[in-house]
């Protein structure tokens, strides 16, 4: 705390990233990073933006980024915005569409992305958190009530369960009657669940956020997009150039491009890390843990007889990083992305000596 502080600085409760340890060889497996290298077009890529033009600033409006993913999803390039990474876009939203009126709060899970509630103490939104039902799934039910609007990751995270398209499309048109706008935040829906990015023209309050951290290889790179109509993309517009016009360099802008082209080399290795998910979830009940039913990189996963942090500061003496979450209803839960097969088989068996040892001492 600093006299020199301004009050919205004091009263935030900032977001709390996942570990990036230096210098030790671990298993890290608490960030959702994508076990797999980036394209090798995307490497050609940027090492070409790096010896082109550096000396300018990059396209303000990403032309190269937003045509590629316009593309891809057979949308406009008008229904395209392009962001530093899905948490910049993310910002940009709250900023731009939702309002600081107490009795219309916004709404958003209450085990979800903590950067939630981040956003909305920085823009001053008051919010109310809806309850996840007993087994962590979402009543999209709970939502369709007063406020200014709402945001759901779909599949959410950390509990890695997905909505079924019906239940978030009544949210869709819900908030569409209401003239309020509905984010649907898909950071993980290459891994599974089903995009509403088919869904934008029928919905023109419906923004939806994607992320090339997870599924494109490129948490390193920094780059997001949002789709949806071009009202909007104005809105967002708004917002990006009242702080910030160059959110993409030429390297990041170059990368992104490629990686969006190149979807049957993704398509690749998330179908590997779809089936490596599969496969550890089953060893992960085996040896009698409760799993979520998971459609992300990552599970959700506990032990009736060794408490999440008692289990997290195991594994980390073995050398393996996940993540684990100290609150209220989840304090017993690890996160654990998905690595390659040697790296889950290694969790596995550090597991299962971990609860071996815990059984001795019981």
């Amino acid at each position: 705390m600093s006299i020199y502080w301004n009050t919205r600085i004091k009263n935030i409760s900032p977001y709390v990233p996942g570990e990036q340890p230096k210098g030790q060889k671990i298993i890290k497996l608490n960030t959702n990073e994508n076990p797999y290298p980036p394209s090798e077009k995307v490497i050609e890529a940027v090492k070409k933006a790096a010896c082109e033009n550096l000396r300018l600033y990059p396209d303000p409006e990403c032309i190269v980024f937003r045509k590629a993913v316009a593309e891809k999803f057979n949308v406009k390039i008008e229904q395209v915005f392009a962001g530093n990474g899905s948490d910049e876009v993310l910002a940009f939203a709250f900023g731009a569409f939702f309002e600081n009126a107490a009795d219309k709060p916004l709404l958003f899970p209450d085990i979800t992305y903590s950067f939630y509630p981040a956003y909305a103490d920085l823009w001053s939104i008051p919010y109310r958190t809806i309850a996840l039902r007993d087994d962590f799934t979402i009543n999209t039910e709970d939502y369709k009530t007063g406020c200014c609007g709402a945001i759901l990751p779909n599949p959410n995270a950390p509990t890695s369960i997905a909505l079924a398209l019906d239940d978030i499309l009544s949210l869709a048109k819900f908030f569409e009657e209401q003239k309020k706008v509905f984010i649907v935040d898909e950071a993980y829906i290459a891994f599974g669940g089903s995009s509403l990015i088919p869904y934008i023209n029928d919905y023109p309050n419906l923004l939806v956020i994607h992320t090339l951290s997870k599924s494109e290889s490129l948490a390193g790179l920094r780059a997001g997009f949002a789709i949806g109509n071009e009202k909007l993309m104005e809105g967002l517009c708004r917002i990006r150039d009242s702080f910030n016009s160059y959110t993409l360099d030429h390297l990041a802008l170059a990368g992104a491009a490629a990686a969006i082209s190149d979807a049957a080399y993704y398509k690749e290795i998330n179908s590997r890390v779809i089936a490596t998910r599969e496969r550890i979830a089953k060893e992960f009940c085996d040896l009698g843990f409760t799993v979520l039913p998971s459609s992300a990189n990552f599970l959700f996963v506990k032990n009736k007889d060794i408490g999440g942090a008692k289990l997290f500061a195991a594994l980390r003496e073995r050398g393996i990083i996940v993540r684990h979450f100290n609150r209220d209803r989840i304090a017993d839960y690890l996160r654990v992305s998905i690595g390659t097969d040697e790296q889950m088989d290694t969790v596995i068996n550090a597991c299962r000596e971990i609860l071996n040892e815990n059984n001795k001492q019981r």
